[in-house]
């Protein structure tokens, strides 16, 4: 990367017409997370893209979940968003979310192309052939999400999904994650396993099996596969988190300590901030009392 392509927080701020109190917000929802580099933070030329899809989409009022999932694919690149950033427009209703660029217009989420926005029935998309793509089935399966509806639903649209698709990644992560919010943590840890073997390089499908781990007292296990989320992505703070739980369990206080440090190095001032470093002190003070 280029030193052309980092962008500080006062630059962002200006060519985004943002406030510091917006990025610092946006930044602690992990919408547009800032990067960093021997201790400094900055954005690149593709966070530019999100920030300015989070300034339009939230001044719509689409929903933060949905608007996560969309900046999500548009970070796996469905966009190729090599172009510069005024060839692209981001369009809402405030329920669906359209990208364009050169004259045509998709939706992210399913990297459908849609007819014009403005003269659209609301939800009506083209069809680029008939029947229902694996991709489709995992947008419909959003949809059931988004809108609050029954757990099952959204399953049913996952699994279908799968069966076109069965190694697509977001969907046996959504479908795991659905899974283990009902308590069902063994079909949970199947689709998080299914996950790891689509892709053995995702620190979060390695970091959700870590965590159902946890609570099926697997806990060698769980620590194996929560270090493995942090190798992966060592700004992978929820990993780290849980990492460092699962190490007190386990009676590695020194480890634990090693977690909870770089925990607070990520996030100071998040919600977990305070109990993150009450466990640090609490593991100091074990290594005091049997030195």
């Amino acid at each position: 990367m280029g030193t052309t392509d980092r962008f500080t927080r006062d630059e962002v701020q200006r060519i985004l017409e943002l406030t510091p109190k917006q990025l610092d917000y946006w930044d602690r929802l992990r919408l547009v997370p800032s990067r960093k580099e021997q201790g400094t933070r900055f954005y690149d030329f593709r966070d530019l893209i999100g920030l300015r899809t989070v300034k339009q989409l939230t001044e719509n009022g689409v929903p933060a979940n949905r608007l996560r999932r969309a900046l999500t694919a548009l970070r796996n690149g469905i966009l190729h968003a090599h172009a510069s950033l005024t060839e692209l427009r981001v369009h809402s209703d405030g329920r669906d979310v359209i990208v364009e660029r050169d004259g045509a217009r998709l939706e992210p989420l399913s990297g459908q192309f849609v007819m014009n926005f403005d003269t659209r029935e609301l939800g009506e998309k083209v069809r680029i052939i008939s029947g229902r793509t694996a991709d489709e089935w995992f947008a419909a399966a959003l949809d059931c999400e988004m809108e609050n509806r029954a757990a099952h639903e959204a399953i049913n649209a996952y699994e279908h999904a799968l069966r076109i698709d069965p190694r697509k990644l977001e969907a046996l992560i959504n479908c795991g994650t659905l899974y283990y919010e009902q308590g069902n943590l063994e079909k949970a840890l199947d689709y998080f396993q299914r996950a790891i073997e689509s892709d053995p390089h995702s620190s979060l499908s390695h970091s959700n099996l870590g965590s159902v781990l946890e609570e099926l007292d697997r806990l060698e296990e769980a620590r194996e596969h929560l270090r493995l989320a942090v190798h992966l992505d060592q700004e992978h703070f929820d990993a780290l988190f849980n990492l460092a739980l699962v190490c007190e369990k386990l009676g590695a206080h020194a480890e634990a300590r090693q977690h909870w440090q770089e925990y607070l190095k990520l996030d100071p001032s998040g919600p977990w901030s305070d109990y993150a470093r009450q466990r640090l002190i609490t593991t100091r003070s074990f290594r005091s009392a049997h030195s």
